[in-house]
């Protein structure tokens, strides 16, 4: 099968690379065409991914994966056309579909007969039917259902375990009528494997929902229950720093009947997706007070872990503090959403000096984000933001100088920190 996957970013790549391990033909296509020539010298554009490095190599020797700035003509010699292109949203919940409708217009005009056209992209419900499959025929000339298919088949992958999380967790695919549904199922089960589970209600593997609408909310409707369930553990945790009760004992024990599935409270909810994707549920359910009151709660932790570090340190004014993680979590190098920013931003709003380091950024990198690197400067308190392994045997002797520790991911060993201030969320 000859492939198109549109967007060579996090997730488009390894799907390519993917695709290309099952012995299909695939371009890949991209507006930047630095990423464009690394992956056609067979080199990861971005670190971190697991395996992406040899699979690419791989790929890209057997002359099964080539990259193009050329959109239009890639799609034009491909039987399926795989789109996960960004797509961002404002504090409003208003979602900017730019980058997305550019592709689009871009597939549209090498669009052929015959073609399927999935989006993996996460969307608002209705988008597929409502603003893609338009938007495909005016530039196409082509008639959806009847001239090429349409589908949506959202990721559900984490970047830096991408493949592991193909073979781990079912293909949810749906189509604007039945043979695009059909078309799509049969794509997917030719491109991917399946790990066997026995604790799922069907048997792991391409899962028909019926339509676009419900894998567009099924895609919304996991990721917002994170959300929700982690503002929900979010206010336990700041109820329990009332009342000098760790809830981290308290959910264990929730957790322990089976009926109950409390996350844990955390200093931030950063990265592409959890933030951002019950603010695209919201734009379809404004009336949706559950969604809007967690993800409130979870936008307000980092105002709160500073309130926790003021009040164990005293007045911030001229403190010099240091923010440990620019990572919106552990072991990945991404700051998509990180907490790490609205962290910085209220540092300064009392007054402190904030510093900020991560394992995985230089200092240069970090200045590009708009973060002050630390440099060696005396320090009084620290916050660690991102649960970086590195975090886990902090002790004090690697902060000398520093009074009070909040530790916002409950990364570092109480024990070590015995006889100093260490403050965790939730008691």
């Amino acid at each position: 099968m000859d492939i198109c996957v549109v967007a060579l970013g996090k997730i488009g790549l390894p799907l390519a690379v993917q695709f290309a391990s099952m012995g299909h033909r695939v371009v890949g296509a991209d507006v930047n065409a630095a990423v464009v020539d690394l992956v056609n010298r067979g080199e990861e554009p971005f670190p971190g991914e697991a395996h992406l490095g040899e699979k690419l190599r791989e790929a890209v020797d057997a002359g099964l994966l080539t990259a193009t700035t050329d959109t239009a003509d890639a799609v034009s010699r491909s039987e399926a056309v795989v789109l996960v292109v960004p797509l961002f949203v404002d504090a409003e919940s208003k979602p900017d579909f730019g980058w997305m409708d550019a592709a689009t217009r871009d597939v549209a005009r090498g669009l052929k007969p015959g073609t399927l056209v999935s989006y993996e992209t996460t969307l608002p419900v209705g988008t597929t039917r409502t603003r893609w499959a338009p938007m495909l025929e005016e530039g196409s000339g082509l008639t959806v259902g009847t001239d090429f298919h349409l589908v949506f088949s959202p990721e559900r992958v984490l970047t830096g375990r991408v493949f592991a999380d193909l073979r781990r967790y079912p293909k949810l695919v749906g189509g604007v009528d039945d043979a695009s549904t059909l078309r799509g199922v049969e794509f997917y089960e030719a491109t991917l494997t399946f790990d066997d589970r026995d604790d799922l209600p069907r048997a792991n593997g391409v899962w028909d929902l019926g339509s676009a609408e419900a894998a567009e909310l099924a895609k919304l409707a996991e990721t917002t229950y994170r959300d929700v369930n982690i503002g929900l553990a979010n206010q336990f945790a700041r109820y329990a720093d009332t009342i000098d009760v760790d809830i981290n004992l308290v959910i264990d024990a929730c957790n322990s009947q089976p009926y109950s599935h409390i996350h844990r409270p955390g200093i931030a909810v950063g990265g592409h997706c959890i933030p951002v994707y019950p603010r695209l549920y919201l734009w379809n359910d404004p009336e949706a007070t559950v969604v809007r009151a967690a993800r409130e709660a979870n936008a307000g932790m980092p105002h709160y872990s500073v309130d926790l570090l003021a009040a164990a340190h005293g007045d911030l004014a001229g403190a010099a503090v240091l923010v440990l993680g620019a990572a919106y979590r552990g072991g990945v190098k991404e700051t998509a959403f990180s907490g790490v920013f609205p962290l910085v931003e209220e540092l300064r709003a009392r007054g402190a000096t904030p510093y900020v380091s991560d394992p995985m950024y230089t200092e240069q990198e970090l200045e590009a984000l708009g973060l002050p690197p630390h440099r060696g400067e005396e320090v009084v308190a620290a916050v660690i933001q991102a649960d970086h392994e590195e975090y886990r045997t902090l002790a004090p002797s690697d902060l000398p100088g520093v009074g009070v520790l909040v530790d916002g991911r409950r990364v570092t060993d109480a024990a070590a920190w015995a006889g100093h201030r260490r403050v965790v969320i939730g008691g």
